[in-house]
């Protein structure tokens, strides 16, 4: 089952509620909380049919986009 991409909508909310949004090429994702060892245990994560998935530790968003170019 392919991704789709994510709507403009839920793009939308995404900039407006987590502190980062990652724009990524693969599916599955790991998040660590990028702050060495003020981050958080490294967790593992598959985005799935929405398009996008959310760190429940960070909130930081990872958005499947792959080569059709990344958003700025």
């Amino acid at each position: 089952m392919a991704v789709k991409s994510i709507s403009p909508d839920i793009l939308d909310r995404l900039k407006q509620t987590a502190p980062e949004i990652s724009f990524v090429e693969q599916t599955q994702i790991s998040c660590d909380g990028g702050n060495g060892a003020l981050g958080h245990p490294r967790v593992f994560y598959t985005i799935g049919d929405e398009g996008y998935v959310e760190c429940q530790y960070c909130d930081r968003a990872f958005v499947y986009a792959p080569r059709q170019g990344l958003p700025a």
